[in-house]
């Protein structure tokens, strides 16, 4: 019967059984997936709805901001037009009151100082006659253009052709001076009697007309800048350097010559924040979701902890539920913890009756209380023994069985020894299959006698009809010669003699018989194989006459044998007996049995060869079965007795052909006997 190999668990140390895991529906790898990323899709549509928001409120920002910059544009656009304009009226009005009143000069240097003092923005009034020569100017008499000769000159000179040629107002060109400050002039010609009498010149820097005419409060909000169409700068008004993104042209006309008024708002604080704010959610997005790869990465941990303690509490349920083996977990008390349901099914008791029971136990017997208890005290100290001990419990419905229990240290998840875990295996079909066995060996051993008996009466049936033929023919012999008158007891006294020789022969063979019969050794004996040869040759010597077979014997000094002499003489008379039988076809001059014994290797080796017909190839391997014979009256018997006998004296029996064989035929039956004291 197979038994599960409990002793492989001896100096086990037992971890505490894994607490049920909870059956709550989880959800797949698959489902964890998008279930973590609609999160993650949640934030960005937000920070996307929230840049949008951004994006559209910056937008609304920029166009109210250059609404705002072309609205102060125009205004800053008429409000020099009408300082220029009214500047222009001024001068034209003083160009013909100095024709009209008498004293031209004086009416020069009044209006001219007043008009200066009240337009700063022009930092020179000169008086020209017609050769271009200049007859009184404010503040100085210097004319700006002197002081650059190779570019003044051809300008101022270039307006005044032009204003004479046309007889009104014009404005030159603009021009470098005085450190590279850029001017302008207003030049307007003087008409005496409807003649050229010369002409008045203003001159404007155009860093102090914007100075004088840009209000502080639009420089507050943006650069002003003079320019043409090549880029050149003439001049700016500007609190700052830095500039943002609006920027608006305006013609400057008057004084035109492609020069271009560019307006440039300032970098808006505005813009710094919802910056710093686009930043911060860009920030705090990054921020969550890289919270969320986090939780993420728990998420999938804790599921794959999740499905790993599943699937190892799956397979610990798996394990003890395939177990035939009990399982019972006790503290350091003696109280039950834990039973597997192979327990539960040994004893008959549920899981719920057993755990936290205590001393005296459910499955103990209550006549053996005591007993039990004591073996529950050797556990309890550590004194439990290692290859395990038998134990008789109780099962729930009062039959009991026999418990074979196995007991280690119960360590928890920290190395503390917490308890005992017992493995219990329940023995009773065991031990009943034990003694089943006991019962059915001794069957065996009596059936094996009786089989015996039976191989014993065929040899006595086989063996004693020669004893017997011998004591017949012996007493035909003797009849025979009492019938004849000159016979003497001396002639008959032989006779009677081998009579009583074969009489006894028969009467070992049927106490041996007698002997197995009552299952009584073999009597193993010294003897000497030298005498048992010899007796041998006398017994089968008259037959071996009327077969005309020779026998040789070759026999060495033998040392004596431990050995029951009956049944070599057995195996020798058979051995003889089957050679001469064999050699029934061979022709006489052939007809010879050789015995021969050798020593070697601590054994003694009997061999019989005969020249006879020798062993077909396909009969070899059944030679020595029992019930097998190629000989019409044979019982098949002898050859299986003889090795029987042999082995039975821890030697062999074996055959094989004679290549000595003048025939070519032949078989050679050898058997060892070993060597022992005797």
């Amino acid at each position: 019967m197979d038994s599960p190999n409990v002793n492989s668990q001896k100096n086990v140390m037992y971890h505490l059984p894994m607490p049920p895991v909870a059956q709550a529906r989880t959800p797949s790898p698959h489902q964890l997936r998008w279930l973590l990323a609609l999160p993650k899709f949640g934030i960005i549509l937000l920070v996307t709805a929230l840049l949008s928001l951004l994006w559209l409120l910056h937008l609304n920002e920029v166009d109210e901001e250059r609404s705002g910059l072309i609205k102060d544009v125009l205004w800053l656009e008429q409000n020099l037009q009408f300082h220029l304009n009214g500047n222009e009226e001024q001068l034209q009005q003083l160009a013909v009151d100095m024709t009209l009143l008498p004293k031209p000069r004086h009416t020069f240097e009044l209006r001219a100082s007043h008009l200066l003092k009240n337009n700063p923005e022009i930092s020179q009034l000169l008086w020209f006659d017609t050769q271009r020569k200049v007859i009184n100017a404010l503040p100085s008499m210097t004319p700006p253009e002197h002081e650059i000769e190779a570019f003044g000159p051809p300008i101022t000179e270039k307006a005044f052709e032009m204003a004479r040629r046309l007889g009104k107002l014009v404005y030159s060109e603009p021009f470098f001076l005085e450190n590279n400050r850029a001017f302008i002039e207003v030049v307007v010609p003087i008409y005496h009697d409807q003649k050229f009498a010369g002409m008045l010149v203003a001159v404007y820097p155009l860093e102090a007309l914007l100075n004088n005419l840009v209000p502080w409060w639009f420089t507050e909000k943006y650069k002003v800048v003079i320019i043409d169409d090549n880029e050149v700068q003439y001049a700016a008004k500007t609190r700052i350097d830095d500039v943002g993104n609006q920027i608006y042209e305006i013609l400057f006309d008057p004084p035109g010559y492609g020069l271009k008024l560019r307006i440039s708002s300032y970098q808006n604080n505005t813009n710094q924040l919802q910056r710093l704010l686009t930043i911060a959610i860009i920030t705090l997005a990054a921020g969550v979701l890289w919270s969320l790869w986090i939780v993420r990465d728990l998420m999938k941990k804790r599921s794959r902890a999740e499905e790993a303690l599943r699937a190892e509490h799956a397979f610990r349920t798996a394990m003890e539920d395939s177990l035939t083996v009990g399982m019972r977990a006790r503290d350091l008390n003696g109280k039950v913890i834990y039973v597997n349901p192979a327990f539960c099914k040994i004893t008959g008791f549920s899981s719920e009756e057993l755990v936290g029971s205590t001393p005296p136990m459910p499955y103990w017997i209550p006549e053996q209380i005591d007993e039990t208890f004591a073996v529950h005290q050797s556990v309890m100290a550590g004194k439990a023994p290692l290859d395990g001990f038998e134990i008789t419990f109780m099962r729930k419905n009062g039959e009991r069985f026999h418990a074979l229990v196995y007991e280690a240290k119960l360590i928890d998840g920290k190395g503390r020894h917490t308890g005992w875990m017992a493995s219990v295996l329940d023995v009773t079909e065991r031990k009943h299959a034990e003694e089943l066995a006991r019962q059915q060996q001794e069957q065996l051993q009596f059936t094996s006698r009786l089989v015996t008996m039976g191989e014993m009466a065929s040899t006595l049936a086989h063996e004693l009809n020669q004893p017997l033929a011998a004591i017949a023919s012996y007493n035909s012999g003797c009849l025979n010669l009492l019938e004849r008158p000159d016979c003497t007891p001396q002639d008959i006294r032989p006779a009677l003699e081998k009579i009583g020789v074969q009489a006894q022969r028969a009467g070992r063979i049927i106490r041996r018989v007698h002997d197995f019969v009552r299952k009584s050794e073999p009597k193993r004996a010294p003897c000497q194989l030298t005498e048992v040869i010899d007796d041998c040759l006398g017994f089968i010597e008259s037959d071996a006459r009327k077969r005309h077979v020779r026998i040789d014997c070759d026999m060495p000094q033998l040392p004596p044998i431990p050995a029951d002499r009956l049944m070599l003489e057995q195996v020798l008379l058979n051995l003889i007996r089957n050679g001469m039988e064999a050699m029934a076809s061979t022709p006489e001059a052939h007809r010879r049995l050789h015995i021969q014994t050798s020593i070697a290797d601590a054994e003694l080796k009997i061999s019989v060869a005969d020249n006879g017909c020798g062993i077909a190839p396909e009969i070899r391997e059944k030679l020595f079965t029992a019930f097998f014979t190629t000989k019409p009256e044979g019982m098949g018997v002898g050859l299986s007795i003889c090795r029987s006998i042999i082995e039975f004296h821890r030697g062999r029996l074996w055959a094989e052909d004679n290549p000595d064989s003048p025939t070519g035929n032949g078989t050679i039956f050898s058997f060892t006997l070993p060597l022992e004291t005797a």
